[in-house]
């Protein structure tokens, strides 16, 4: 399975390119504290409070956690190498460590999460939600002048 493409480009300031989001939400605004007390969902509220604290290690406890989907969390990283085989291929390699902004890896990873568990299987949402909290956990530590979340305001990093 492919990762889509709507043929059209964002560029960022670093000169990393994506896929464009518009008309897709802003996942990364959603209130996830609120969705996830309502869902019971503990993914959810982990990213949340990683948004609202930036304690990385809430990311850290979102792969372990999701990494109970494939039974094996060296096999998790075997599937999401694909993917970055496959963005390889549709931007170039290492195109994603030029630097995004970390809100585009939140918006985008929830936004492959929610699509997951709502049973959609046009994408390969699992690795690509995934692919996008490693980003962020890599963003987070390598290019902090990226972070453009709540808990930046706050200076918690």
């Amino acid at each position: 399975m492919e990762i889509k493409d709507s043929g059209e480009r964002r560029t960022f300031s670093t000169g990393s390119v994506r896929d464009v989001s518009e008309g897709k939400g802003r996942c990364d605004l959603l209130p996830l504290g609120v969705i996830g007390s309502f869902l019971s969902d503990e993914i959810l509220l982990k990213i949340e409070d990683y948004i609202r604290q930036g304690n990385v290690d809430d990311l850290f406890w979102v792969l372990e956690y999701i990494g109970r989907a494939y039974d094996n969390l060296y096999f998790m990283f075997l599937e999401v190498a694909k993917h970055y085989e496959d963005g390889a291929k549709k931007y170039e390699s290492r195109n994603w460590e030029k630097g995004q902004p970390l809100h585009v890896y939140i918006d985008s990873g929830v936004r492959h999460y929610l699509k997951l568990k709502a049973g959609l299987t046009d994408e390969p949402h699992l690795r690509a939600f995934v692919w996008n909290i490693l980003g962020a956990i890599w963003t987070h530590r390598n290019k902090p002048e990226m972070i453009d979340l709540p808990f930046r305001e706050g200076e918690s990093v």
